[in-house]
């Protein structure tokens, strides 16, 4: 890969990143499942009017939209709602690549290499030491709420790689066709009309602008520049060399959340953080990496995150 190359796709990396940041600014101002429910509606919009629908089966793209888009940010959302630090969450997150490994070989019947096999097991030690810290300080709750959305976006990449689209930018919009509507319902029962209004009734305030100004920062650069590029990018070059790239998106998010909002981790989560990294990145340097798992990186073009 060329140096400019390298240096663009280090660019998205940042930009999702930075896309923590943002989401933790939203959530301020809306409530969690609301603001699921607007994010993707401001990309539905313009999706259903200029982009072509991908030639996919339906239940793939459902199912997508569903795991990637609902489950993930539902309790994405939830969980930083709830008290997960921003950085963290950027580092939960990344448990999607070893969930989507597992869920590959059961489900779809592909082969785990040995390499794969302990990267899983490095990484699952990372999670289990932050977990650890989360519970010493009472908020695990958050943090299983953010291994769920992992979980969820494993489940879209399961059907990301069933579609086989041939213009995967395409299904990556389409997929925010999806989640709108069941999470408007779900925010209208669960937090409230009510709620939902005063959000928007300060809209004026300080808080308020920063949450509008993160809003407009996830759908337009966290999402549509951040996917174009990653795209750009998957097309030129193979999945395992652009794929380690995104490994850089915890250090980017925990970096950001300790100089901006002043986060702060202690040091076995630290060593967590790494282990999670490294475990990671030791499943998906491996020539040859299995197709699911290709795909599942290859499907850190949609992230937002």
């Amino acid at each position: 890969m060329p140096m400019r190359h390298r240096l663009v796709a280090l660019s998205v990396a940042v930009m999702w990143g930075l896309n923590f940041i943002a989401i933790d600014a939203s959530l301020q101002q809306f409530p969690p499942m609301f603001l699921v429910a607007l994010r993707f509606a401001l990309i539905a919009i313009p999706t259903i009017l200029f982009v072509p629908r991908p030639r996919v089966r339906p239940r793939w793209l459902i199912g997508y939209g569903v795991g990637f888009g609902v489950l993930q940010f539902l309790f994405l959302y939830w969980g930083m709602a709830a008290g997960l630090p921003a950085g963290l969450a950027s580092l939960v997150l990344q448990a999607s690549a070893p969930f989507t490994v597992v869920l590959g070989a059961t489900f779809l019947r592909e082969r785990l290499s040995g390499r794969q096999v302990v990267g899983i097991l490095v990484a699952v030690g990372g999670l289990a030491v932050v977990g650890w810290q989360r519970a010493e300080h009472a908020t695990v709750l958050p943090f299983l709420l953010a291994l769920a959305a992992a979980l969820g976006w494993a489940i879209g990449n399961i059907c990301n790689r069933q579609a086989e689209p041939d213009k995967p930018f395409h299904l990556t919009m389409w997929m925010s066709v999806v989640p709108p509507l069941p999470m408007l319902g779900v925010s209208l029962l669960v937090e409230g009309p009510a709620r939902i209004g005063t959000s928007f009734a300060s809209l004026a305030s300080p808080a308020g602008i920063a949450a509008v100004a993160g809003l407009a920062y996830t759908v337009v650069i966290g999402t549509v520049v951040g996917s174009g590029i990653w795209t750009w990018l998957m097309t030129r070059h193979p999945a395992g060399v652009v794929a380690p790239f995104s490994m850089l998106v915890p250090v980017v998010g925990m970096s950001a959340a300790w100089v901006i909002l002043g986060e702060s981790v202690t040091i076995p989560e630290l060593a967590g953080a790494a282990l999670v990294v490294v475990g990671v990145l030791l499943g998906s340097l491996r020539r040859g990496v299995s197709r699911t798992l290709a795909s599942s990186e290859a499907a850190a073009e949609e992230v937002l995150i």
